[in-house]
């Protein structure tokens, strides 16, 4: 994932202290109910497009942007799935430290979009749309954790009773 400038500049105040920061997470489909991944340049893996909020950006139009400038897709947010904070402390290859609470949306394609994704910003080593019960590996834990939560938000949904995720005190509601 390429450092945001606003961060760069933050570490050269705080160094690699822990920075709390607000991600997102998207599960976007296409016409065909595929997913759209990308297999990450960073680690190999296959992972949902998700990006670090800019100052004043609104999460869902993070989202949107971080969509389209890693595959090509526009698309748009129809549905806020989850907002949980990760207890995990993550250190980075270069000795900075994050923790993140992410929000994550279930996505669509606009009506003028293109319809096959390209790796574009080259956070990507390839993107493509699967089948979600067939989904390429190595897939990232962090993907197959929020890949867990979306399938439980669409089995609600389509009972009529979807509902967005949270964690309080531990548990997950």
């Amino acid at each position: 994932m390429t450092t945001p400038s606003f961060i760069l500049d933050l570490r050269q105040k705080v160094g690699h202290d822990p920075l709390w920061l607000t991600g997102v997470t998207g599960y976007a489909l296409d016409d065909h109910e595929r997913l759209l991944l990308g297999r990450r340049s960073d680690t190999g893996e296959w992972a949902l497009v998700y990006g670090i909020n800019e100052p004043g950006e609104q999460p869902a139009d993070t989202l949107v942007r971080e969509i389209a400038a890693e595959t090509g897709i526009e698309a748009e947010v129809t549905d806020l799935v989850s907002v949980i904070s990760d207890d995990r402390m993550l250190t980075y290859a270069n000795g900075d430290q994050a923790q993140y609470m992410d929000h994550s949306f279930l996505c669509r394609l606009l009506p003028d979009s293109p319809r096959e994704p390209k790796p574009v910003d080259g956070e990507n080593l390839e993107v493509g749309w699967f089948d979600p019960a067939d989904l390429p590996q190595p897939l990232a834990a962090s993907t197959s954790e929020r890949i867990t939560l979306f399938n439980h938000y669409l089995a609600d949904k389509a009972t009529g009773h979807p509902h967005t995720f949270f964690i309080s005190q531990g548990q997950l509601h």
